[in-house]
């Protein structure tokens, strides 16, 4: 499994998002709280996060513990962004391994995160394999389930589908298959959506801003747990209408 995180407001640094918080991202890659699958998130991490003015996101990524790459803090020191999405890795036995496997993918002005596993992958996701471009396959970064839900919801937002409706077309898809912990996060930078199943997530939403994460970062009594299903929130808002159960 993995720790992830998205953020809408204000801009704030990624310091302040991602290590700063005594329970935060960067904490959670060696003592997480909430974590049902694994112990420790050491198999890679990587941050993604938009400028003003530009609509394709920026990464940084890393094949190793995140607390062992020395420069991550002063970058996150001086990175300051109002969309932010990052995610600390623990692989899956048998999956890829090194920075093209750290999460978040993107592609098409978005960033993606996967905290979760699919039985039997690949071979339980042939039939579904089956519906994605051959081009949409061989773009995939790194040979992993992640990166191939991935290629699943690209598919299906360049065919027209909307952020919510192609996550949820997705889970659908893959829990009809195969056993699996789907715990999504998606972002274009002005709105997030995330699906709930299999792990835990939260959400703290203030005025004019919202973080969806796998845990709190803190104590702060505003956090929630978000239900199994399909959600949205919007930058300054949420929004929970639409729920979709997979």
């Amino acid at each position: 499994m993995c720790r992830h995180l998205a953020y809408l407001g204000p801009p704030k640094t990624l310091r302040e998002l991602l290590i700063d918080p005594p329970h935060s991202l960067y904490r959670q890659s060696w003592e997480p709280r909430h974590q049902q699958h694994g112990v420790v998130n050491a198999d890679g991490f990587g941050v993604g996060w938009f400028a003003p003015g530009d609509p394709e996101p920026a990464r940084y990524r890393q094949g190793g513990p995140i607390w062992a790459d020395p420069s991550f803090p002063d970058i996150a020191r001086v990175t300051r962004s109002a969309a932010v999405l990052a995610a600390v890795r623990d692989a899956t036995v048998g999956a890829a391994s090194g920075t093209e496997a750290a999460a978040p993918y993107t592609g098409q002005g978005w960033l993606f995160s996967h905290n979760g596993a699919i039985d039997g992958y690949p071979h339980s996701m042939a039939k579904l394999a089956e519906t994605v471009p051959a081009a949409g396959l061989l773009e995939m970064e790194a040979r992993t389930d992640s990166a191939f839900v991935w290629a699943l919801i690209l598919a299906r937002v360049k065919e027209g589908a909307a952020m919510a409706e192609a996550v949820a077309a997705v889970a659908a898809e893959v829990l009809a298959l195969a056993g699996a912990r789907l715990n999504l996060l998606l972002t274009d930078g002005t709105s997030i959506v995330a699906s709930v199943f299999g792990d835990s997530l939260h959400a703290l939403v203030e005025p004019g801003a919202v973080i969806v994460a796998s845990e709190p970062h803190d104590d702060a009594p505003g956090w929630t747990e978000v239900p199994p299903g399909v959600h949205t929130w919007y930058g300054g808002g949420h929004n929970l209408e639409g729920t979709v159960q997979a």
